[in-house]
């Protein structure tokens, strides 16, 4: 049997994602300090449009998201506003914010056979997406990474979309 660092160890690190309760305090602060500028303006985004399940059931939930590429790596800032989601349940638990999940990333014919070893190593699924992009499962690693971890399973589509993306940085 596989263990979690076995499982991820081949697998590309993708993005960085911070929950935080002020996106645009977060976003200049980033760019101003720490040179981690290009976010565009965030996202008012529903779990409900994404059919994002919380715990295996569409939920009201909403929320600001933005995303910029730096140095190899997507760094994604989450702000909750309304409803339920992960990404709530962590500003409740951390309201000062900080480092909710890492996100890796394969093709998504690969997608089944990594979350199911993560499944079968017992982690549990917090949220699942079925996007035309990626496919993306979060797993429940917070006892042993410290955060969660995103699968993504990026669909041929979605390797356009993130070369699009770097190059827009």
């Amino acid at each position: 049997m596989n263990n979690i660092n076995n499982t991820i160890a081949g697998l590309e690190l993708a993005q960085i994602g911070w929950v935080v309760p002020d996106i645009h305090a977060a976003a200049k602060f980033l760019a101003s300090t720490l040179g981690i500028a290009g976010f565009p303006p965030p996202e008012h985004m529903h779990a409900q449009d994404l059919d994002m399940t919380y715990y295996g059931e569409v939920v009201a939930g909403d929320w600001l998201t933005t995303q910029t590429y730096n140095g190899g790596t997507f760094i994604e800032l989450v702000q909750p506003l309304s409803g339920q989601s992960m990404f709530h349940d962590y500003l409740a638990k951390y309201p000062a914010g900080g480092t909710q999940h890492l996100a890796f990333r394969l093709p998504v014919s690969d997608f089944d056979r990594i979350t199911n070893d993560l499944r079968e190593q017992g982690y549990a699924i917090i949220s699942e997406v079925d996007h035309p992009i990626a496919r993306m499962a979060f797993f429940d690693t917070y006892q042993t990474l410290g955060l969660a971890t995103e699968i993504m399973g990026i669909t041929p589509e979605g390797w356009i979309a993130i070369a699009q993306m770097q190059r827009g940085r």
